[in-house]
C-alpha cells in the first residue's frame, strides 16, 4: 500500500495459459482470514472462476489474517476502501491482466463491493453482491430496523482483530500487540445509536453507482431489502436473483432448493469483463422465488415454490390491496368502524419470531398470544404476494419510548401459524432515524411500517394474519418503560394493512442447473458452523423473568493443527422491570498444535437500566492454559432512544 503496509493475497490462476494471454481479475476482499477461517470455503469458488479464464483473487483486509498493519477501527472504514482502490489498480496493471476487474462477495464482501462501485475505481467494471446492503444503520446487524440488536457476529468481530495469522499465529509483540490492543467494535457501535454521519460516511448515494451490478439475495436473509432499492435507484444495469435462502450462496443454500450460481456469474463476468455476448442481458433482469405455504418448521430442508421472472421493479400489474383492522380482530377490505385496542407491553416476548427477520421458524402462536392479532376470512382463492407489505398504524403509547413490531403470517386450517415477513419501528424514529424524538404519551401517531421484502402464495382456505406487538426479544433490546400501547381503528385512514399482490407472470420461467460438484481442499476438514446455532428458553412465570441461551460451534482440521470455535450468548429480560436487561457473550477460539495450545477468548457483558448501558469487554490470550495477554474495556454509555 502507499504507506508501505503489505496486504496478503491468494491468486487462483488459470492453467494452461498461452504466452501473453490476458485475463480479467475477480476480487474478494474480506477481514475473515483467508489462510484458515475461509480457506475451505474460498477454494471451490475461486478455483471455479480460475478454470473459466479468470484470475480470482482473495485478499485479507489490513490488520487481519496474513495482511500487515493495524486492524481498521470499524467495518467499512475509509482505510479499507482506500486500500481496496489500490488493490484494484494493482490487479489491473499486472502483466497477465486485460485491465478489467470485477469484485464480488457475500455479506461483508458484498457490502464492500457495493461501496467500491460507489467510489468509481477506474478498473472496476462490474460487481456481484450476495446478501449485502448499502444501509449500514437500518439494515445492518447492529441496529436492525433502527433498533438495537446484538448477536454472535459481535462476538466474532470483537475477538477477530486480536488474532494473528495462520499458520504460525505469532506471539511476537510487534505483530500481536497492535492487534490485541485494538478496541472492540461493539463499544464503538453502542456509542452511535442513531443514524447519521458515522453510518453514512462509508457509502454514497446509490445513483453514484455507474457500473453493472448483479445482486443475489435470500428471502430469509436480513439484507434483502437493498435489492428493490438498487433496482429502483441505480442507473447502471442491475440484475437480481432472489431465492428462498438464508445467509448463504445459492449452491450451498439453507434451506433449498439449491441452484448453481457460479455459472450465472461466469456469464455475467464474460459479458462485462471479456466483451462476450452471453445472452445474460437479454433475459428479464429480475428472477425471484415465489414461496408456497409450508407448515412452521425450523428444520425444513426445501421451501416449496416456483421461480418467476419480472421485467422491472416494482413488478407490472402489482395491485396494492388494503385490508382494514376491524374491532372483531378481523382483516377486511371494508372500512372499519371506530374502536380502540390496547396492548400491555411484555418485554420478553418474541423468541419464536427469530433473531434477524430471517431463518426458518417455529409456530408463531406463542408470540401471537402476547400481540394484537387480526385475521382475514378464509381465502376464496390463492393470493400471490411479491414485494414489501406495509402496516399503516394509528398508534399511541403511555410512555415516552415504544417500539412497534408487525408480523405477517399464514394461518393454516389446522391452526398452525407460519411467519411470512415482518418489521419493526422505533417510535422515536417515526420521522427521522437521525433525529429521534420522544413520544408524547397518549398522542396518536401515524406509523408506516414497511415490512421486509417477501414472496408468498397464500392458499385458498387459509387466513392472513397481522400481529402487532411492542417487543421482539431477544432480537431487539427492550425499551425501558412499563406501558400500554393502543391502536386506533376506523375510517379510511384507520389502522390497515397494504399487500402488494401480483397476477401470474407472463414471462418465461427461468431454469437453473443444480449445483455442480465443487473442487475441495483435501487438506482441510470442516465440521459444523456457529450460525444459526441452537437456542433454548427458560421462563420464571411467577417472577416474570426470562432467559434465552444461544450457542454455536464449529471445528476445522488443518495441516498444521485443529481449530475449535465455541460461541454462547445468554440474554436476560424482566417483564416487571423492562429497563433491566442484560447479555453475556462468550467466544473461544482454540488452536491445537503439536507443541502448544493457544486460546483466544472474548467476554462481553452488556446490561442496562432506564438511563444507561453498562459495557464491559475482556479479551484474553492463553498459551498452554496460562494467560499471556489480557485487555479489558469498560464504559457507561447513555441510552439514546433505544
Amino acid at each position: 500500500m502507499a504507506d508501505g503496509v503489505r496486504l496478503a493475497a491468494t491468486l487462483y490462476m488459470p492453467e494452461g495459459a498461452k504466452p501473453k494471454e490476458k485475463f480479467p481479475a475477480l476480487l474478494e476482499y474480506l477481514p475473515y482470514r483467508k489462510d484458515d477461517s475461509t480457506a475451505a470455503r474460498d477454494y471451490p469458488i475461486h478455483s471455479y472462476f480460475a478454470r473459466r479464464g479468470y484470475v480470482s483473487v482473495r485478499v485479507d483486509i489490513r490488520g487481519f489474517g496474513a495482511s500487515e498493519g493495524v486492524p481498521t477501527d470499524r467495518e467499512y472504514s475509509l482505510q479499507e476502501q482506500l486500500d481496496g482502490e489500490q488493490v484494484i489498480a494493482w490487479l489491473a496493471n499486472q502483466p497477465w491482466s486485460n485491465g478489467n476487474v470485477g469484485m464480488f462477495g457475500i455479506s461483508w464482501g458484498g457490502f464492500n463491493s457495493i461501496q467500491m462501485a460507489m467510489r468509481h475505481a477506474p478498473a472496476l467494471k462490474a460487481i456481484i453482491a450476495v446478501d449485502a446492503t448499502e444501509e449500514l444503520f437500518h439494515d445492518d446487524i447492529h441496529y436492525i430496523d433502527g433498533l438495537m440488536h446484538l448477536d454472535e457476529f459481535e462476538l466474532n468481530m470483537d475477538m477477530a482483530p486480536g488474532m494473528t495469522g495462520a499458520p504460525d499465529y505469532t506471539l511476537d509483540e510487534k505483530v500481536l500487540g497492535p492487534r490485541f490492543e485494538a478496541a472492540p467494535w461493539s463499544l464503538l457501535y453502542l456509542k452511535h445509536q442513531r443514524d447519521g454521519e458515522f453510518w453514512r460516511s462509508p457509502v454514497r448515494p446509490l445513483k453514484e453507482i455507474k457500473i453493472p451490478c448483479f445482486l443475489i439475495g435470500g428471502l430469509l436473509d436480513g439484507y434483502r431489502d437493498s435489492i428493490p432499492r438498487m433496482l429502483g435507484q441505480v442507473k447502471a444495469p442491475v440484475k437480481a436473483l432472489i431465492g428462498p435462502w438464508n445467509h448463504t450462496f445459492p449452491n450451498d443454500a439453507e434451506p433449498g432448493p439449491e441452484i448453481e450460481w457460479r455459472d450465472q456469474a461466469v456469464r455475467w463476468w464474460d459479458y462485462w469483463l471479456k466483451n462476450r455476448n452471453t445472452g445474460i442481458m437479454d433475459e428479464p433482469p429480475i428472477t425471484v422465488y415465489m414461496r408456497h405455504w409450508h407448515p412452521p418448521d425450523a428444520e425444513l430442508k426445501e421451501v416449496p415454490g416456483h421461480w418467476r421472472s419480472e421485467p422491472k421493479w416494482p413488478p407490472p400489474n402489482t395491485a396494492d390491496t388494503t385490508l382494514f383492522l376491524q374491532d372483531a380482530h378481523l382483516l377486511s377490505t371494508e372500512v372499519a368502524k371506530p374502536a380502540t385496542h390496547q396492548l400491555r407491553y411484555v418485554p420478553s416476548i418474541g423468541v419464536e419470531a427469530g433473531f434477524w427477520w430471517g431463518e426458518l421458524l417455529t409456530d408463531q402462536r406463542p408470540v401471537d398470544a402476547f400481540s394484537l392479532t387480526y385475521d382475514s376470512a378464509p381465502l376464496k382463492e390463492d393470493l400471490a404476494l411479491l414485494g414489501r407489505p406495509h402496516a399503516l398504524l394509528q398508534a399511541s403509547a403511555s410512555a415516552a419510548l415504544a417500539d412497534w413490531f408487525v408480523r405477517l403470517s399464514d394461518i393454516a386450517p389446522d391452526g398452525s401459524v407460519t411467519l411470512v415477513t415482518g418489521a419493526g419501528l422505533n417510535g422515536a424514529q417515526r420521522e427521522s432515524m437521525s433525529d429521534p424524538k420522544d413520544l408524547e404519551p397518549g398522542k396518536v401517531y401515524s406509523l408506516d411500517i414497511e415490512m421486509h421484502l417477501t414472496t408468498w402464495v397464500f392458499p385458498k382456505g387459509h387466513h392472513i394474519r397481522l400481529a402487532v406487538s411492542n417487543a421482539l426479544w431477544p432480537m431487539i433490546w427492550p425499551t425501558p418503560y412499563n406501558m400500554t400501547t393502543s391502536l386506533e381503528l376506523g375510517g379510511e385512514q384507520g389502522s390497515r394493512l397494504v399487500l402488494p399482490l401480483v397476477p401470474p407472470s407472463p414471462w418465461p420461467v427461468p431454469q437453473f442447473a443444480p449445483p455442480e460438484p465443487s473442487e475441495e481442499r483435501k487438506d482441510i476438514v470442516s465440521i459444523g458452523w456457529p450460525f444459526p446455532g441452537e437456542w433454548t428458553t427458560e421462563r420464571d412465570q411467577v417472577h416474570g423473568k426470562t432467559k434465552v441461551i444461544w450457542s454455536g460451534k464449529s471445528e476445522e482440521h488443518y495441516p498444521w493443527g485443529k481449530e475449535t470455535d465455541l460461541e454462547k450468548i445468554t440474554y436476560w429480560a424482566d417483564d416487571n422491570h423492562p429497563e433491566i436487561s442484560s447479555v453475556l457473550g462468550e467466544a473461544d477460539t482454540t488452536l491445537e498444535f503439536k507443541d502448544r495450545v493457544l486460546v483466544w477468548r472474548g467476554r462481553l457483558n452488556l446490561s442496562s437500566d432506564a438511563k444507561n448501558f453498562y459495557y464491559k469487554y475482556t479479551r484474553e490470550l492463553l498459551k498452554d492454559g496460562q494467560v499471556v495477554k489480557q485487555k479489558a474495556w469498560e464504559e457507561t454509555v447513555e441510552r439514546d432512544h433505544q
